[in-house]
């Protein structure tokens, strides 16, 4: 018997003795990463009895321990159970699934929504049901993946165009006229790695012009801007030229799971057709029902991304004055371009020995040459924390 467990294991290394070539070239690359536990989640931590402040968190509101959102995911797990124990179309839709995506349509501004598993499943599940192979999708360069993987599975025709440019996209448009196929343009408000804002008015503009669907990728945007955190797209009166607007509750909303706000007959076409929502379990209740707290708060709390966005401009200001360079970030996400990978890490490293946790972010997620710390900035970090982060991580950087 140990004989045979033996032959099997020598088969099994045969089988995937190309798996350590790839990772030691990550390695070398100063790309390899590794997961690390962390004793508890939010923008300011503890972790071995020394506090950490923690600037990779995208618990933006701090709201991840809100008394009221905890409360209102332990109703919904006392009332349903752990789990929706289906699909939304099979039994998995509970009454709070409904709630909560009829709050989310009317904060959004749009006549329904339709809540996914998870950001990356709503953009996974939403752009093949919008475009197909014969169509064409319009892609700001530097998309989420999540968005470019839904391109792929969607088999239609993919052309990027320059970030934020609306000239390139102009000309892009041009370039690929409408014929009889659907086209469609895709972007996020509020860039996860720059954190920096879209020119959506005038990206909406052209989708009109040219009679293309525009859909945007507000997970960022989502609870820290607009009134009451309804986003960039409310905050400039777009919605009537958006036709979608994708969300998470998984950064500000300080959960798990995504959302797309749309019209009524879109919304129907994606129950029929959205692999991604037809063929997932439908999300826990206690996820659904907090979700339902974070919308409690932010209705009774109007400015609290007020008070992000002005903390951030304040820590910005302080990086930027000391010559850092914080590309277009004008939000509460906040680059440092550094541009080696190893240095970067480095960087991490050292500020982590000093109580800040600043993440390395390297290629593939950030184009090569590109490496960066990302910050987020949380309202779990006070003015005094922003002032004294500010200081070490001008020293580390610098030296």
């Amino acid at each position: 018997m140990l004989h045979r467990f033996a032959d099997s294991d020598k088969v099994l290394s045969m089988r995937e003795n190309w798996i350590r070539p790839l990772l030691n070239e990550a390695r070398a690359q100063g790309l390899e990463r590794t997961a690390h536990a962390y004793p508890e989640t939010g923008g300011k931590i503890k972790i071995d009895g020394q506090e950490v402040l923690n600037f990779a968190s995208n618990d933006y509101l701090d709201l991840a321990h809100h008394c009221h959102v905890m409360d209102c995911a332990r109703k919904a797990l006392d009332q349903y159970g752990i789990g929706s124990t289906a699909s939304r179309l099979v039994t998995g839709t509970l009454p709070i699934h409904e709630e909560l995506e009829e709050r989310l349509a009317k904060e959004k501004g749009f006549e329904a929504a339709l809540v996914f598993g998870s950001g990356y499943m709503a953009n996974v599940g939403t752009i093949p049901a919008l475009a197909g192979r014969n169509d064409i999708i319009f892609a700001d360069k530097l998309v989420h993946a999540s968005m470019i993987d839904a391109c792929k599975l969607s088999g239609a025709k993919l052309v990027r165009f320059a970030h934020n440019d609306p000239t390139a996209l102009k000309k892009r448009l041009e370039q690929f006229p409408a014929t009889n196929n659907r086209r469609l343009i895709i972007t996020e408000s509020i860039f996860s790695m720059d954190g920096d804002i879209a020119p959506l008015t005038e990206i909406a503009a052209l989708a009109a012009q040219h009679g293309a669907m525009l859909m945007i990728d507000e997970a960022h945007a989502s609870g820290t801007f607009g009134p009451h955190g309804s986003g960039l797209i409310r905050e400039h009166e777009l919605e009537n030229s958006v036709t979608v607007s994708m969300g998470t509750m998984s950064k500000a909303f300080a959960g798990y799971g995504g959302f797309i706000a749309c019209s009524e007959i879109l919304r129907n076409l994606l129950i029929n057709s959205a692999r991604a929502f037809i063929y997932a379990t439908a999300p826990p209740p206690s996820v659904i029902g907090a979700a339902l707290g974070i919308m409690d708060v932010l209705e009774s709390s109007p400015r609290l991304g007020v008070i992000l966005q002005a903390n951030a401009d304040s820590f910005r200001s302080l990086l930027h004055t000391a010559g850092l360079d914080t590309l277009q970030s004008q939000s509460q996400i906040i680059p440092i371009m550094i541009g080696d990978n190893e240095k970067a890490v480095a960087i991490s490293n050292k500020l982590r020995e000093q109580g800040i946790i600043a993440a390395a972010i390297r290629p593939p997620t950030v184009p090569i040459g590109s490496a960066r710390l990302r910050l987020s900035v949380t309202l779990a970090h006070h003015i005094d924390d922003l002032e004294y982060a500010a200081k070490l991580i001008i020293a580390a950087v610098k030296k």
